[in-house]
């Protein structure tokens, strides 16, 4: 069995209240952001949150804390940095 890198704090999870409010534990890096798009890395792989007005109202990367807010229109998950998709660019990861 493959075993996965998960940084201290909690485990990954994600709540949206009313598609305005998102909140994610388990939040190692993020790797851009505008207000359209906010990709992250999680403990279970790539997120892409895609919506209107994205706005990130909180990051604490030593807690895997960030919280946002703006119109959630999508969510995407993409595999892990350094697996199979290893060596691929980040819209390949996301876009298979």
């Amino acid at each position: 069995m493959e075993e996965r890198y998960k940084p201290q704090g909690d485990q990954h999870h994600v709540s949206i209240d009313d598609r305005e409010e998102m909140k994610v534990t388990g939040v190692s890096h993020v790797d851009s952001f505008d207000d359209e798009e906010v990709i992250m890395e999680t403990q279970l792989g790539l997120l892409a949150v895609r919506g209107e007005n994205l706005y990130i109202k909180h990051l604490d990367l030593e807690k895997g804390e960030l919280y946002m807010e703006g119109l959630i229109m999508e969510m995407v998950y993409a595999e892990d940095r350094g697996r199979k998709n290893k060596g691929k660019g980040l819209m390949e990861r996301l876009f298979k």
